[in-house]
């Protein structure tokens, strides 16, 4: 019982760590540093601001290594549903950790370029765009691994059915986003922000309510 519970909970911390990191390294900072349309405003600002720019980076990457952590808890947590959809979530969510730890080298070249003694903003501003189509090939990962996720809690008996539900619908959320910015950059609508609801429940319902050990228990012995 305690195993399981203290399991449920470290899962249920390592999502909720992810939120503040995720916000910090992949909306917050960029945001605040670089200015659509105008790269030499972009340059001036990542001068001024480097420190936040790599803190930003470190985010980003405490991000994905949180992620190896937290699915392994989840694998723990959800293989007595379904051993093979647990390791579907396991490789989706791996999938998805060089991608966007790779990614990161861009902003690397990037602050590599704006001290270089012969400055191109034109190659500057590609690098940022290539770190931008980096995080979207990642996002179709993020997307992917919370479907068989969301199944094995949906059909298991100790943690509520209806999170199981938002976690799938969140996955088209991802997956849709990705695929309309290689097809209509300009789009400008995210999905994403409507539907990872089911992000925030499943850590905090893991945290303070755990999962129900007695069925969870039951369940390990039907599988």
């Amino acid at each position: 019982m305690y195993s399981i519970q203290k399991t449920a909970k470290i899962a249920g911390f390592l999502y909720l760590s992810m939120i503040p990191l995720g916000i910090m390294g992949l909306i917050y900072i960029p945001e605040t540093v670089l200015v659509s349309g105008d790269i030499l405003a972009t340059i001036n600002n990542i001068k001024e601001n480097e420190m936040l720019f790599r803190w930003g980076i470190v985010s980003a990457l405490l991000v994905q290594l949180v992620q190896i952590a937290l699915v392994l808890s989840l694998y723990k947590l959800l293989k007595p549903v379904n051993d093979f959809y647990a390791k579907l979530m396991v490789i989706f969510a791996l999938c998805a950790v060089p991608i966007a730890m790779l990614n990161e080298a861009a902003f690397g070249v990037v602050l590599f370029l704006i001290h270089s003694a012969e400055q191109s903003p034109l190659l500057i501003d590609a690098f940022i765009y290539l770190h931008e189509y980096g995080i979207f090939i990642a996002q179709i990962f993020w997307g992917l691994w919370l479907f068989p996720m969301g199944y094995l809690i949906y059909k298991s008996n100790y943690i509520p059915k209806f999170i199981g539900v938002l976690l799938m619908i969140g996955c088209f959320g991802y997956f849709v986003d990705s695929f309309i910015f290689f097809l209509y950059p300009e789009f400008g609508i995210m999905f994403s922000a409507f539907l990872f609801i089911g992000e925030v429940v499943l850590p905090l319902w893991l945290v303070f309510k755990g999962v129900d050990v007695e069925k969870y228990n039951q369940q390990v012995l039907e599988g």
